[in-house]
């Protein structure tokens, strides 16, 4: 007798591209995300915290997110999001081929650094076919390449109370106070999981603008928008209360899940 599989991934994919293509679409339904006095945005925020708690409680820290064969890339990586950020300080550096770009770490940490493009590819690197899987409800198979993001932590040494990583970016994104500099961030668990990169190349060339240049953040075990593009800054903090709305990235501070887990 057949049977049907439906792995978590899949499950909690289907789940969350479901709600959010709701949210995507203006449904009357879901405006409470946006009201921080909402009852309702306050029980599925609880319910974001359990799923955080549990997931770290039933999964290894090391596990790895399902790799691909290069047989299995049937397109290149689809752009989404902001796709040409126009803020002057990225012309100017998309202009001159990245050589003046700087990616400052900074915040809770030792030795506050700056990377230039060319010390970040000649640092040891990892490549990883995995799938994106956006919130729309799309997925993309591609192989990106860069450098770990366990290793630049290592390098820069963290102070004992930092607990998140902050991904600050040069593309901005309207909300209701006008435009605003794009922001994600994640916590340590996932900034020193072996697939967590700061990707410089796609499918065996140079990483387009399109899709982040010249850096990106890739946390394979997470939903797209957690994968931030165009990073300049990593900042090591002990809460995001300083920072937007105080949920940790754009997204959140719009009502989607802070950890979005898959």
């Amino acid at each position: 007798m057949s049977k049907i599989m439906l792995t978590r991934r899949k499950l909690l994919v289907t789940g969350a591209a479901g709600a959010s293509s709701l949210v995507l679409g203006g449904c009357d339904t879901f405006d409470f995300l946006s009201q921080n006095d909402s009852a309702a945005r306050a029980v599925l925020e609880k319910a974001n915290d359990l799923t955080y708690h549990a997931q770290r409680l039933l999964i290894r820290n090391g596990a790895l997110a399902t790799e691909y064969s290069e047989t299995e890339i049937r397109q290149g990586q689809r752009p989404n999001g902001s796709t040409d950020p126009q803020t002057n300080e990225y012309l100017t550096l998309k202009d001159n081929g990245f050589a003046d770009y700087r990616l400052s770490v900074t915040g809770l940490v030792e030795r506050p650094r700056n990377y230039s493009l060319s010390e970040l590819r000649n640092m040891p690197s990892r490549t990883q076919i995995t799938r994106h899987d956006c919130v729309e409800g799309w997925s993309c198979i591609a192989k990106w390449t860069g450098t770990p993001l366990s290793r630049i932590l290592d390098e820069v040494g963290l102070k004992p109370n930092a607990r998140f990583v902050v991904f600050h970016c040069y593309d901005k994104y309207d909300d209701n106070a006008g435009a605003v500099p794009y922001y994600e961030s994640c916590d340590l668990v996932d900034a020193r999981h072996p697939q967590t990169i700061l990707a410089y190349g796609l499918n065996g060339e140079s990483l387009p603008v399109a899709n982040g240049a010249p850096i990106r953040v890739r946390i394979e075990r997470a939903l797209g928008y957690k994968q931030p593009k165009y990073v300049h800054t990593i900042e090591l903090v002990d809460s995001f209360a300083h920072m937007g709305r105080g949920k940790g990235g754009f997204w959140e501070d719009l009502g989607y899940d802070w950890y979005a887990g898959i």
